[in-house]
């Protein structure tokens, strides 16, 4: 009786510890804990002006290449930029939705111009949820409406089947691909030309098919109008509230305490029989 009592205590613990090792919390990166200096009237940027190599939100890196010769920038910024109708480079860093996902203040800027230019490095491998996705108003505003270097997406008829699309590659600590997810940014190929449209508000993109061994993510856009020197679309877009998952070890801990406390509990009365 003792020795059946044992074994059933053992495969609780063994249950509780099994169920323990899948304990998730996720983490939520909003930007909002990166610090942005004092930019501009229209709003304040971070672009790796000081030559770190780029900056963590929520303990994930995002990288950025300052060329301090031109004072131009790839990877990735943090703004809160709102700016929804200034055409132009010299808006590079504001949001067509006018605003974070949900009206928060910051977000982050990626500018993709080759791929790998902007990566995304968790601290450990994990399981990304998915993010929030949006043009920022220089991309939007040329696609919209045409300019010195790219084409007005539809073209003078509006029957261009033009896109704008962003790849999302998972890659694992090896640098081996976990999977694909596929967004676009801008869709001009139906038959009906009323749904033809430029994203201008946030989107939820699910990216729990990349896996649970994600390490690090890569983007890379693509566009139907091209030119002799590649992409004429601007190669920018925006990401907010990217989410993972991580162990939560208080609730394994509690967890285990529990069970520990089983068995204390019931091995004296064990013994008594």
């Amino acid at each position: 009786m003792r020795c059946n009592r044992w074994i059933h205590n053992l495969a609780l613990l063994a249950g509780v510890l099994g169920v323990a090792t899948f304990a998730n919390a996720e983490i939520v990166v909003d930007f909002e804990d990166v610090s942005l200096p004092s930019s501009t009237s229209a709003g304040d940027f971070y672009n790796g002006s000081d030559s770190a190599g780029g900056f963590v939100s929520q303990g994930v890196n995002f990288n950025n290449d300052y060329n301090t010769s031109f004072g131009s920038w790839t990877g990735w910024s943090a703004s809160n930029s709102t700016d929804t109708t200034t055409p132009g480079f010299g808006n590079q860093y504001s949001a067509f939705p006018g605003s974070g996902v949900d009206g928060s203040t910051n977000f982050g800027v990626a500018f993709d111009a080759s791929f790998g230019g902007a990566v995304v490095t968790f601290p450990q491998p994990t399981q990304v949820t998915g993010t929030y996705l949006t043009n920022g108003t220089f991309a939007a505003q040329s696609m919209l409406n045409g300019d010195a270097f790219a084409k007005k997406f539809g073209g003078t008829t509006g029957n261009d089947p033009d896109w704008f699309l962003l790849e999302i590659i998972g890659k694992d600590a090896s640098g081996n691909t976990t999977g694909i997810v596929d967004f676009y940014l801008a869709d001009y190929r139906f038959a009906d030309n009323s749904l033809d449209f430029v994203v201008d508000t946030w989107n939820w993109v699910d990216l729990t098919s990349l896996g649970t061994q994600v390490q690090s993510l890569e983007f890379e856009l693509s566009s139907s109008d091209v030119g002799q020197f590649g992409m004429n679309t601007p190669s920018y877009f925006l990401a907010d509230n990217l989410t993972f998952a991580v162990p939560e070890p208080t609730t394994c801990l509690l967890m285990v305490l529990g069970s520990l406390g089983v068995l204390a509990f019931r091995t004296p009365a064990s013994r008594q029989r």
